[in-house]
């Protein structure tokens, strides 16, 4: 094993080197596969309904803390940071289910979301807009809303 990563508990997470196709797509070992910024990308979406919620990406620290504790923990490309979903909001989640793609280069987690939303818009999901398909070329591509409510107020959540 390889590539031991902090876990919440200061032990150490190990994950397996990736040595060849095999191991990789029919091994029982998780051996991700970080993109050349130590990244991986992450889908979340809701355990109950299936719905998307959010897109974000993990370094291999918040991947064991993940795994470790059952709580969301992504990094954030913009701040350069570790973080815990929920820590500013206490909108919090609860991890039910991981699995990793056929090449161990994407996460998804299936959460129990704790709070109205998971978007930082103050929406239930980041997917609140639909791309319209089949339109005659024009200046821009119109985006509809669906499902855009805001749940709550993010500036009164966010320290921002």
């Amino acid at each position: 094993m390889s590539d031991p990563a902090s876990g919440a508990d200061g032990k150490a997470v190990r994950f397996a080197p990736r040595v060849d196709t095999s191991q990789i797509e029919d091994g029982h070992v998780l051996a991700p596969k970080f993109d050349a910024d130590g990244l991986i990308v992450c889908m979340v979406t809701d355990v109950w309904s299936g719905e998307p919620l959010m897109v974000a990406y993990m370094n291999a620290e918040a991947l064991a803390k993940t795994i470790e504790t059952a709580q969301a923990w992504y990094y954030s490309r913009s701040r350069k940071a570790l973080w815990r979903k929920g820590e500013e909001s206490g909108h919090t989640q609860r991890v039910v289910e991981m699995r990793v793609d056929c090449d161990q280069d994407a996460i998804w987690i299936r959460v129990e979301q704790k709070g109205p939303g998971a978007c930082h818009t103050g929406r239930k999901s980041c997917f609140y807009r639909s791309v319209r398909l089949k339109e005659p070329a024009g200046p821009a591509t119109v985006l509809d809303f669906r499902d855009a409510e805001q749940l709550f107020d993010p500036h009164a959540v966010y320290k921002k």
